[in-house]
């Protein structure tokens, strides 16, 4: 193999798959906002709007940044492989946290209003997933990060980091979909069949999660549009199939 080969071109329709995620995350969080903003009073620290910054922070945290987080690999296709890490794992560090923000919000005014905690299906599902998403964070680092991890345990973990990846990233969009369909059911009861101007816009908000969470996983699918292996990475690569499946270089 010639080491001096020119790297491969970026796919031609992947910037605009990606700018299309990007503008539909943006707009999901806008959306967020402008539903809490219009009928929920706004965001604050103090009083009931307290609650609002949970699914703000969620939605920012848990879905937009975390999508971005995933699609690192798929943009930055020509970067050094380690700082692509570091870009993909502090991306889930700001998700993490602002998620984080969220959960104690709406755990600190429940317990200012005296309202019960964890019993709802929404709630059950999102402390599932935040739980899943820190493990995954955290096995993530020590394998990918941490320098005492060997390359051929690496390469065994990949698939399964890959795999919870996107199932806790779509898990986080189901969860949002449940508090936001509980939202509406609490305020509105029956007078969300009538097509309250509320209920319509969160049906959007709704649909939008749905675009960004199949856009996102559309771009995570394609085999052609994975960054390539750098020279470092191909010569490694190399060397642990040898080694594990008998294969010779001059064979790939």
């Amino acid at each position: 193999m010639d080491g001096s080969a020119s790297p491969m071109p970026t796919p031609r329709a992947l910037p605009y798959y990606v700018a299309f995620s990007q503008l539909l995350g943006l707009t999901v969080v806008a959306v967020t906002g402008a539903w809490l903003g219009l009928y929920r009073g706004g965001i604050a620290w103090e009083n009931v709007l307290q609650f609002n910054v949970h699914p703000l922070c969620m939605v920012i945290g848990m879905i937009f940044l975390q999508g971005d987080a995933l699609l690192v690999y798929r943009v930055f296709r020509k970067e050094a492989k380690r700082t692509t890490k570091v870009l993909h794992g502090l991306l889930h560090v700001f998700a993490f946290v602002i998620a984080l923000v969220g959960l104690v919000a709406v755990f600190d005014y429940h317990k200012k209003k005296g309202y019960a905690d964890l019993y709802s299906l929404h709630s059950w599902c999102g402390l599932l997933v935040f739980v899943l998403y820190f493990v995954q964070w955290l096995v993530g680092f020590s394998f990918f990060l941490f320098p005492g991890a060997s390359f051929s345990l690496r390469s065994r973990y990949r698939p399964q980091h890959i795999f919870f990846g996107a199932t806790i990233f779509l898990l986080s969009v189901g969860t949002a979909l449940l508090g936001l369909k509980e939202a509406l059911l609490f305020k509105l009861g029956s007078k969300y069949s009538t097509f309250e101007p509320e209920g319509v816009l969160a049906n959007v908000l709704g649909l939008l999660l749905v675009s960004f969470a199949v856009v996102v996983v559309y771009i995570l699918a394609q085999a052609d549009w994975k960054r390539p292996l750098q020279a470092e990475e191909q010569a490694l690569s190399m060397d642990f199939k040898t080694l594990t499946e008998g294969d010779s270089p001059s064979s790939q």
